[in-house]
């Protein structure tokens, strides 16, 4: 018996040239008996997943792997080769494995081989195409706060999309084609290079330093900047202007306080080893995977971690601002996910979600029922409900039958806007009264909603598309004191993320505190599937 991909005879008068010329012990088998053979062996196999079944169903059981013409050849070689990279893309390589996928393809012997193949094949490349476009986890199934809605291509879509198209073109098209996407391949593969020369070198051993210090562990952190290529090549000895220059660069780029000194927060970061940043690029990978759609011309971003909220324009960040987000503490994490902005509310209401009544304000009514005297409490007919007649004592989180409203003020929590974009999660962007939390490096402090250090602004830059003088109609509503809702005639998409590594303008990677520990999950979640940082020789 031969290989099929090693020699092939089949003469070319077959229709469907599949293990024609396989030679069995004895009489060669017919063309005819062959092809049923191979039919038979698709059938059968392809039962097993439905989609695959349909697909072949469809093709009269006809290979589109194992024929003898250049456009099989084509696929079967494409495929292989961007099996072999699935790695350089942080995917999990043992789901594919295109070495078994090979010698499956050389140990083909009989028409049934050969039809056992043709759907492996397919399945191996629908399971390849599904991860590298739209991600290798569920994100929902490994981080419950992450809402995102991730966009699947149907299965017969791309194979028909593949058939259709030259087939290493059409399979590079299928990753992410963003320029961020791009950038944070580029600085993986960097970093994996760099750690197979040594990494950075020794950590710092230092509980901080300062302009000015000299020591070993002077030396220990100008030889790890510049392994990091925050500080050119140097001989100083001492901590002197371009290492803190150096360190400022590295404390920018890490979402620190931009002092120049090397305090706790900085020498920790500076101590982190190549592989925690590289888990940290792969696994912003996966989340781009997750969000690889149209994120529409304008955009507003806000990154979790980074603490800011951005307003982008084809491509080009526009607005930015600090932002505060929610608190880690049981149900006050900020989710992720995405939806579109239809309009803001100046002079706000707030009206108070049930779990702060419940859980903050109640027990504060029951010591006291004057308490939280700033906030409205009705019933449920809009009545303003009379504190001193009403025994709150009686009332528990269940049975608490009142609302509760703070009116239009510049105390009101949200300040005096709001930014909507209705969803489930009762997610949005506020004004706040509470400025001196914008200063503070980590500002993880809100229910959930994300606060803005500059709203005022933010409503300029939105209403600029729709009014010729954007701040002074944001003005004149405020000065009426009363709550009026402004429609943005082109509605924005908003995506809520949460990047700890990330590129900026110039394609330099920046990375950000884990604040919610949902990195180290989805980490964890791919290294489970088979995800390998890919820092040692082989």
């Amino acid at each position: 018996m031969r290989s099929y991909f090693k020699r092939f005879n089949a003469p070319k008068t077959v229709a469907i040239a599949l293990a024609v010329g396989v030679v069995f012990c004895g009489a060669p088998q017919s063309a005819d008996a062959q092809v049923t053979a191979f039919k038979q062996a698709v059938a059968e196999t392809g039962s097993r997943d439905e989609g695959i079944a349909k697909f072949y169903r469809n093709q009269n059981f006809e290979g589109v792997w194992t024929g003898t013409s250049d456009i099989h050849s084509a696929r079967r070689s494409a495929l292989l080769n961007a099996l072999r990279h699935a790695g350089d893309h942080g995917l999990p390589t043992n789901r594919y494995d295109a070495d078994a996928l090979e010698r499956q393809m050389r140990n083909a012997r009989s028409a049934r081989d050969l039809g056992v193949l043709e759907v492996e094949m397919t399945r191996v490349f629908l399971s390849y195409a599904r991860d590298i476009q739209s991600g290798a986890l569920i994100p929902s199934k490994v981080v419950s706060a992450i809402k995102r809605e991730v966009a699947y291509t149907d299965r017969t879509a791309l194979m028909a999309g593949f058939l259709s198209s030259q087939p290493a073109a059409y399979l590079r098209s299928l990753a992410p084609r963003t320029m961020e996407y791009s950038a944070l391949m580029k600085q993986k593969m960097l970093l994996q290079e760099q750690a197979r020369n040594g990494g950075w070198g020794p950590a710092v051993k230092a509980s901080s330093l300062k302009p000015g210090a000299s020591g070993a562990s002077v030396l220990t952190l100008r030889n790890r900047l510049m392994a990091m290529g925050y500080l050119h090549r140097s001989n100083a000895k001492t901590y002197d202007k371009a290492m803190t220059a150096a360190v400022k660069a590295f404390q920018k780029a890490h979402g620190l306080n931009v002092d120049g000194n090397a305090g706790s927060s900085t020498i920790k970061e500076i101590n982190k080893t190549i592989d925690a940043r590289l888990r940290s690029v792969l696994v912003a990978m996966e989340r781009e995977r997750w969000l690889n759609k149209d994120r529409g011309t304008r955009h507003i971003l806000v990154n979790i971690p980074d603490f800011t909220a951005k307003i982008v324009d084809d491509g080009r960040v526009t607005f930015e601002t600090r932002s505060v987000v929610g608190a880690n503490k049981s149900d006050r994490p900020t989710p992720e996910f995405s939806d579109t902005m239809t309009h803001m509310v100046i002079n706000p209401s707030w009206y108070v979600p049930r779990s702060i009544i419940v859980n903050e304000y109640l027990p504060a009514l029951k010591r006291n029922p004057n308490a939280v005297g700033h906030i409205e409490i009705t019933d449920r007919r809009g009545r303003r409900v009379n504190r001193s007649a009403a025994n709150f004592a009686q009332y528990s989180a269940r049975n608490f039958p009142y609302s509760m409203r703070q009116p239009p003020s510049s105390r009101n929590a949200l300040g005096l806007v709001k930014f909507m974009f209705p969803n489930k999660y009762n997610i949005y962007l506020h004004d706040t009264p509470a400025k001196n939390l914008f200063s503070r490096e980590v500002r993880a402090y809100s229910h959930g909603c994300v606060r803005l250090r500059d709203p005022f602004d933010f409503a300029e830059a939105l209403l600029a598309k729709q009014e010729a003088d954007p701040m002074g109609f944001f003005k004149s509503q405020l000065r009426t004191g009363r709550e009026s809702r402004v429609n943005l005639e082109t509605p924005v998409p908003v995506h809520i993320i949460y990047r700890t590594a990330y590129t900026d303008a110039r394609g330099n990677l920046n990375f950000r505190r884990d604040i919610y520990g949902r990195d180290a999950q989805i980490w964890k979640a791919l290294q489970k599937a088979g995800v390998e940082l890919g820092t040692v020789q082989g």
